[in-house]
């Protein structure tokens, strides 16, 4: 197989995993939710550099024992 196979299965367990734990996770303190009326707006800021930050170590690792 090649690398950008291993890359494409790496990244489908790496996301599984992250849908698995997402209910656990929730909304995190520093995310944006408003609601006014039957309108509401939510902008997870926060979750979304975390997932960045792992997703940064977990590709720095993959590329460090390359």
């Amino acid at each position: 197989m090649g690398d950008f196979g291993k890359g494409l299965m790496i990244a489908g367990v790496v996301i599984f995993l992250i849908g698995l734990c997402w209910p656990l996770i929730g909304r995190l303190p520093g995310d944006i939710f408003v609601k006014k009326g039957n309108v509401t707006f939510i902008f997870p800021i926060v979750t979304c550099i975390i997932i960045s930050l792992v997703l940064s170590l977990i590709m720095y690792v993959i590329n460090h024992f390359r």
